[in-house]
């Protein structure tokens, strides 16, 4: 393990990104480039004093699982992710693991629909990631269940009957899909849609028709 070029190269991965990168508020002027410290590891799912180890080549042996979360954070592309992996004294990913690496491009996207609900799954079907509105539509899911169609409908306990149409993008390698949720038209989903936006995630459930 390399721990001095590990926080070397994390230090200038979190340089280089914006809040609005990862879909964080700008907020007020910064007097550093970059993301701070504590947004990173917000992103990753770790504490902020082992994020801040790292970076400070003083932290233990890091998992492979939370190399894969920082990859994620830090939007690194398949080649970068591999050299965090080999600098944490770690082979890369074997191809299943690859698969399930979200790349920049599809994350920046996500990040993007604020307003509609979207999740990525692998080819195993399995959701890798998820927005805001995904969770507030259908709660944490782990499997998209079969909702990869035209037309569906939802019913939420708060505002009831959603009918709404699902479109699928491709990556080029099809081993993951961008399953994004829009108003199916003439309906009164897009109204239903942006009350979820205000109501949060609180008491959710879903019934699949």
């Amino acid at each position: 393990m390399d721990r001095a070029e590990l926080a070397n190269f994390l230090r200038r991965r979190r340089s280089r990104l914006t809040p609005a990168d990862v879909g964080l508020p700008v907020g007020a002027r910064r007097r550093t480039p970059g993301l701070r410290r504590d947004e990173v590891a917000g992103l990753a799912g770790m504490s902020t004093d082992y994020y801040t180890r790292m970076e400070q080549a003083r932290s233990p042996h890091p998992s492979t699982q939370l190399l894969a979360a920082l990859a994620r954070a830090l939007r690194l592309t398949t080649d970068e992710r591999d050299y965090l992996y080999r600098l944490a004294g770690h082979p890369a990913p074997a191809e299943y693991e690859a698969n399930r690496h979200l790349g920049a491009g599809l994350l920046h996207l996500l990040s993007r629909l604020d307003d509609t609900p979207a999740f990525v799954v692998s080819d195993l079907d399995e959701v890798l990631v998820q927005n805001a509105m995904a969770v507030a539509l259908m709660g944490d899911v782990s499997s998209r269940a079969g909702l990869e169609r035209n037309f569906t409908w939802l019913i939420h306990p708060e505002v009831g009957v959603i009918d709404i149409v699902c479109e699928t993008l491709l990556t080029p390698s099809a081993g993951q899909r961008l399953l994004v949720f829009y108003p199916r038209p003439g309906t009164d989903a897009r109204e239903k849609l942006d009350l979820l936006r205000v109501i949060g995630t609180q008491n959710l459930s879903t019934t699949p028709s």
